[in-house]
């Protein structure tokens, strides 16, 4: 059953605020999301915590990901 939380940032590309719905239940994982506002690839990196209560996320160009 996929844990959902909506969570507000800001683009690394074009600084718009942008709203992600993350899926806590998949553990840590990284993947690509287009901008909402610009469409540019953002990676995404997301941490869980072994009881996924709690999570960290990081946005990058995809260009500074590497």
């Amino acid at each position: 059953m996929p844990l959902l939380d909506e969570h507000a940032d800001y683009c690394p590309h074009c600084g718009e605020p942008i709203s992600l719905l993350v899926d806590v239940s998949g553990g840590s994982q990284s993947y690509i999301e287009d901008c909402q506002v610009c469409c540019q690839p953002i990676h995404v990196n997301l941490w869980v915590d072994a009881n996924l209560q709690n999570y960290q996320l990081d946005l990058r160009r995809e260009e500074d990901a590497l």
